[in-house]
């Protein structure tokens, strides 16, 4: 996958893309990155991308002909990438939009600065994305975000396929509890079904704490969740203890 990012400050991924997953998913090349620079688009002599807003108000706002001039040297025709716009006013970023967006041979993350884009530059955009109702600095920490949840579902970037299909979320449930070694710390002991070397009880263990854990901390995920009659049962149970 091809990762464009359209950015004021390329400065800002330079450590994230070289270190870790990101990196070696580079070196087996299943990932690329292109960082565009929008003040290189701005014509005037001071490379000016914002302005203040039309109607009054605090902030600036990101000018429409630097930032759309940006998107499109992400590419065109054929090699146009899927853009999209991050902002608080997206949808929010969850696990299917991540899996979706993980099929796209290429993507361009567009992020926003100070009191936001202009209106205009909505037009030129597949999709608007949020990580959270929250607020940031920038679209930059966002796309980091998106950049990092994409790029563990495609294929090739992790050592290990199976890793990004067991963890929380995946299947609509928390991930289950994860020990290693000692097998006691402070009093504290892995539970024995761990060490038993019995795979089906490991297996059976691990459900019934991804849905202890999912009811006690996440209960609404419950109710999109792909649930089985044997979940069910063990739901009833641990709603009664």
């Amino acid at each position: 996958m091809h990762f464009h990012v359209v950015t004021l400050f390329p400065a800002l991924f330079a450590s994230v893309v070289e270190t870790t997953m990101l990196k070696k998913g580079q070196e087996r090349g299943a990932l690329a990155f292109t960082f565009h620079d929008i003040r290189t688009f701005a014509t005037d002599r001071h490379r000016v991308t914002d302005d203040t807003p039309y109607g009054g108000g605090q902030g600036m706002v990101m000018k429409p002909e630097p930032l759309v001039a940006a998107i499109e040297a992400t590419g065109v025709g054929a090699e146009r990438p899927h853009r999209v716009l991050l902002t608080p006013q997206g949808a929010l970023l969850d696990t299917a939009r991540a899996h979706a967006l993980a099929t796209r041979p290429a993507l361009a993350l567009v992020c926003g600065r100070y009191e936001g884009v202009d209106e205009r530059v909505r037009a030129h955009v597949d999709e608007e994305l949020s990580i959270g109702d929250y607020i940031v600095s920038g679209g930059e920490i966002a796309a980091i975000v998106v950049i990092d949840a994409v790029a563990r579902l495609v294929p090739g970037v992790l050592g290990c396929a199976e890793s990004a299909a067991d963890e929380s979320f995946q299947d609509g449930l928390l991930e289950y509890p994860q020990y290693t070694r000692p097998p006691e710390f402070r009093g504290a002991r892995v539970p024995d079904v761990l060490l038993s070397g019995d795979h089906g009880a490991v297996a059976r263990w691990r459900r019934r704490e991804s849905l202890r854990r999912t009811l006690a901390q996440r209960p609404d995920l419950l109710e999109q969740a792909a649930l089985s009659d044997a979940d069910r049962r063990l739901l009833d149970e641990l709603k009664q203890t």
